[in-house]
């Protein structure tokens, strides 16, 4: 077969399955894992622009701008094998204890001036069980929520019990974050004390107690592209509502710190056959974006990115929240994003793995 017409096959391909996502329907596992294996730049471009148009189709022009506050820092009981704060790696990270109202105030009142519409606690720890750092946390959520500011989140871990994921429900919290980070064939691979079905056992609880779920993973840590494919399927299945891709960046001291980076071109498009399989769900560019992508960030919108961790991350920098809004100004896209977008009735629908 001609080069020309390979290119043809694939140009067509790609029109077809563009099309048919558009229409509301979806991509077959078969036809995604088609899609990552893409090589050639002029076919992955071709894949990018479809995605941004799936994005605009289901998300348009608006931006969904987060931040996080790390709420308690290092000594984690958990050993993953990505993480700078966990206390079996010896990284030099801050260690400190769950923090006092002001910290959390100045996060959500900066948040604000920047048009952020949500900012997330996350705690390095295991998880939230009862007792009185239950209570603690419950409180800054309800100081967080009476700044009538910004949307508070929360990211704290597994939680074993559906009475702490109510707790945090009655106390104000919308959107709880919890990656299920890779495949469930790799999970052990990046974490051993504690299980993937861990994980899914905690978006149980919380979305039984009516919260929305945050959750994603983090690609690069040396997973297959078919690990990638599984991820963003099971995502589907617990109807995520937003999803988090975050890029390793390898920070000395961890098992990962030699881990060789993603080319940009395989970032972009992990985010784009993401968006052909989450179509209506916020994908969120997070962690590892400023490293790994450098002066192609600016590319994620068109690869069917719709949201934007903004701000410094938990041990690493980021890039100001004022270029972030200059490069959005640039795209012709809107940060001003409605709170009630990511609550997709369409999501919950067809989520059937976790309820």
């Amino acid at each position: 077969m001609s080069e020309e017409l390979v290119d043809a096959n694939i140009h067509a391909k790609l029109a077809r399955l563009g099309t048919r996502v558009l229409q509301g329907g979806s991509v077959t596992r078969a036809e995604a894992e088609d899609l990552i294996a893409l090589e050639s730049s002029a076919d992955i471009f071709d894949l990018l622009a479809w995605a941004n148009r799936i994005r605009e189709h289901f998300k348009g022009n608006k931006i969904h701008l987060c931040s996080i506050v790390n709420a308690k820092a290092g000594a984690c009981s958990e050993n993953c094998s990505f993480c700078a704060q966990s206390s079996f790696h010896q990284t030099g990270s801050p260690r400190y204890g769950f923090v006092d109202p002001e910290p959390v105030l100045e996060a959500a009142a900066e948040a604000n001036q920047h048009g952020v519409t949500a900012v997330g606690l996350v705690a390095a720890w295991k998880g939230l069980n009862e007792g009185p750092m239950l209570d603690e946390v419950c409180e800054r959520i309800r100081e967080l929520k009476a700044t009538g500011q910004t949307r508070p989140d929360a990211s704290l871990g597994i939680i074993k019990s559906q009475k702490v994921a109510d707790r945090l429900k009655e106390a104000g919290l919308e959107c709880y974050g919890h990656n299920l980070e890779t495949s469930r064939r790799f999970f052990p691979e990046q974490c051993s004390t504690h299980s993937y079905e861990d994980r899914l056992a905690t978006i149980g609880y919380l979305k039984r107690a009516g919260l929305k779920i945050c959750s994603g993973g983090i690609i690069g840590m040396g997973e297959t592209r078919a690990d990638r494919i599984d991820l963003a399927f099971s995502l589907k299945e617990v109807g995520a509502n937003v999803v988090p891709i975050n890029i390793l960046n390898p920070i000395p001291g961890t098992p990962f710190e030699k881990q060789p980076p993603l080319p940009p071109l395989e970032i972009l498009k992990t985010i784009a056959v993401f968006r052909f399989i989450l179509p209506r769900q916020e994908i969120m560019v997070a962690g590892g974006r400023t490293v790994n992508l450098r002066d192609m960030q600016s590319l994620v919108f068109t690869a069917g990115a719709s949201a934007l961790m903004v701000g410094n991350y938990l041990t690493t920098l980021n890039q100001p929240v004022a270029k972030d809004l200059q490069m959005l100004k640039d795209l012709g896209l809107d940060p001003s994003w409605d709170n009630h977008d990511f609550a997709d009735q369409e999501i919950a629908e067809t989520a059937t793995a976790v309820a």
